[in-house]
């Protein structure tokens, strides 16, 4: 039999079948979303992570994942979806999210990934994602404060890194010395504007020695070199020596939320990166080297779809939020003095002094 010059760096068959899972899910997942899309389930923006799910799914699986507030620490973006599912959050409310329902983690008032989960180690995206790396370097570096053996991790587009806070939260994390591993999603678009029109640098690894940082590049297709490369930045900075950049190549094979990707590319690139399905990969791979067989690996799949399948019947006939609900957990009931309150005051009109 012919096997890979590169090992499975580590991991035992058992875990192999749990990252081929975990790419199967974020698969089916995505694609239950746009089914309950089109039947008008969900409005709004819908992110797909096509073609890139092995880079959040890689990353994630190479981090410490724990349940009561110990572990690692995560960030992900919408097209991180593989990522949340490996530390916690849950496929049900994953749907509930993204149909407004009240029994959501954000009870209607936030789509999709945007929720948190302190003891699980996730926090959701804002809207300007470069600001997600300030957030995350001050949560890493109080993991350095307490002398915590944690990293965290935070996911952003190649757009994001051409805000100003991107480069405000890398210089911090990088002078800081955070234990934070930034993951870079270089698709080659942002938005509908390709990256070489947002930047003159070939890899977004160029800029990490230009804040004191170490990069690496790597094909986000290959969950196993994405896994591979992970846990040497995560080594690195769990041992003191900072932050740490990993770049994924790859390719966005669907446009930003309802845009076709194939009014601004080429046919043909699209075509050549379906070629490269991380999914269709893995799986050969994982047959090549005898880690599974066809007959295992086609009954995750099927498990998968069927979870997704019913996780999404089960959000579907759930309420939407009571109308009364819109104001709860939005204001505060703690005194603070003023000026730092707009509390209403007898002497005033609307809080604001007559």
């Amino acid at each position: 039999m012919n096997r890979d010059s590169a090992d499975s760096h580590g991991l035992g068959r058992s875990e192999l079948h749990d990252l081929y899972r975990a790419l199967c899910l974020t698969r089916a997942a995505e694609e239950r979303l746009e089914l309950l899309q089109k039947q008008g389930h969900v409005t709004g923006g819908l992110y797909r992570s096509l073609g890139q799910e092995a880079g959040a799914v890689g990353a994630a699986f190479a981090l410490r994942r724990r349940r009561d507030g110990t572990g690692d620490f995560l960030a992900p973006t919408v097209r991180a979806a593989g990522a949340l599912f490996l530390f916690g959050g849950e496929l049900v409310d994953f749907f509930r999210q993204y149909m407004a329902r009240g029994t959501g983690p954000t009870r209607g008032r936030e789509a999709n990934v945007h929720w948190f989960d302190f003891t699980r180690g996730f926090v959701g995206p804002v809207s300007p994602l470069g600001t997600m790396i300030e957030v995350m370097a001050g949560i890493t570096l109080s993991f350095k404060m307490k002398g915590e053996d944690r990293v965290g991790m935070v996911f952003y587009g190649d757009g994001a890194s051409s805000t100003g806070a991107w480069h405000e939260g890398l210089n911090f994390a990088a002078v800081q010395e955070c234990p934070l591993i930034l993951m870079v999603e270089n698709n080659q678009w942002a938005f509908s504007t390709p990256t070489h029109k947002n930047t003159r640098v070939e890899s977004f690894t160029e800029k990490g020695p230009g804040y004191g940082i170490a990069a690496e590049s790597v094909d986000g297709t290959d969950i196993l070199a994405v896994f591979d490369a992970v846990r040497r930045a995560a080594a690195l900075a769990r041992a003191g020596h900072g932050a740490r950049m990993v770049e994924l190549r790859y390719f966005r094979r669907r446009g930003h939320a309802q845009h076709d990707p194939q009014d601004y590319v080429d046919p043909d690139e699209i075509a050549k990166w379906e070629r490269r399905d991380p999914l269709d990969l893995f799986r050969a791979r994982m047959i090549r080297n005898d880690w599974a067989s066809s007959n295992e690996l086609t009954r995750i799949e099927q498990e998968e779809f069927e979870r997704c399948r019913l996780a999404a019947e089960q959000a579907i006939g759930e309420p939407f939020p009571e109308a009364e609900d819109a104001a709860l957990d939005v204001y505060t009931d703690v005194h603070v003095d003023r000026p730092w309150t707009r509390a209403p005051d007898p002497t005033t009109r609307r809080g604001v002094p007559a």
